[in-house]
C-alpha cells in the first residue's frame, strides 16, 4: 500500500525516521510521543543484551537477547544494523524493517549513531535522521538521575559516553536541542511533514507533470 498526497496519481515511498541522542536526552520519550501522534508510523523494536529494567516489556521496548543469541542473529544478517553501546550490544531485526517498507509504512528508529551510520550507508535515499542534545551537561545529569533505573556507575559511564556521542552531532540531517519536550516534539512532527513531501519520494509525479505538460 502506497500513501496518496492528495491525488490518485501521486503516491509516496515510505521512509526510515532515525531518533539519536545521548542517554538522558529524551530519545525514547520522543519517541513514544510519535508513536501515540503518528500511528502510521512503525517502531523498529531493537534486539539488545543489557539487562532488562523493571519498567520494560519484552517485545515492546526491546527484545532482550543472550550475548550468544546476538551474535548468531549477527552473524546470519538478520540485523539491518547492530552496535555495541555501553557494553552491550544493540539491533535491528532485518525481517521486520523489510516487511513494513514492503507494506508502504515509515519505520521509526530509537538508535545510537553507530547504528544510525549503518542504516544510512545500507538505504541512503530512505533515511531521515535527527539528533537530539540535551539542553546542558548538569540537565543531562539531572535526568538520568531522575529515571532512577541505573547505578550510580552506570550513570557515570554514560555521561562519559556522552562526549563521543555529541561530537557525531554533524552526521545528522537535522539537530535539535530538547529544553522543551513540546517543542522538540513540534520540530520532528514537522521535520516528518515536509520530508514525506519531498519531491523525490513521490511515485508517479514525473508521469503526472508529463500529463499536465501535454494539455499545455
Amino acid at each position: 500500500m502506497i500513501e496518496k498526497l492528495g491525488n490518485p496519481e501521486i503516491g509516496r515511498r515510505g521512509l526510515m525516521l532515525v531518533l539519536s541522542s545521548p542517554s538522558g536526552a529524551g530519545k525514547t520519550t520522543l519517541t513514544k510521543l510519535l508513536r501515540d501522534e503518528e500511528p502510521s508510523l512503525t517502531l523498529s523494536i531493537s534486539v539488545t543484551t543489557r539487562p532488562r529494567r523493571p519498567s520494560e516489556v519484552d517485545g515492546v521496548h526491546y527484545f532482550f537477547k543472550t550475548a550468544d543469541e546476538f551474535k548468531d542473529m549477527r552473524d546470519r544478517g538478520d540485523l539491518l544494523e547492530w552496535a555495541e553501546v555501553h557494553g552491550n550490544f544493540y539491533g535491528s531485526p532485518r525481517k521486520e524493517i523489510d516487511k513494513a517498507l514492503a507494506g508502504g509504512n515509515d519505520i521509526l528508529f530509537d538508535i545510537d549513531y553507530q547504528g544510525a551510520m549503518q542504516v544510512r550507508k545500507t538505504a541512503p535515499d530512505d533515511v531521515v535522521s535527527i539528533f537530539i542534545l540535551p539542553p546542558s551537561i548538569p540537565e543531562l545529569r539531572r535526568r538520568l538521575e531522575r529515571r532512577a533505573e541505573d547505578s550510580a556507575t552506570v550513570i557515570q559511564q554514560r555521561l562519559k559516553n556522552a562526549k563521543n556521542e555529541i561530537d557525531r552531532w554533524r552526521d545528522y540531517d537535522y539537530v535539535l536541542v530538547n529544553d522543551d519536550l513540546q517543542a522538540t516534539f513540534a520540530k520532528i512532527r514537522a521535520i516528518l511533514a515536509a520530508e514525506r513531501l519531498k519531491r523525490e519520494r513521490q511515485i508517479g509525479l514525473p508521469k503526472f507533470v508529463s500529463g499536465l505538460l501535454a494539455h499545455l
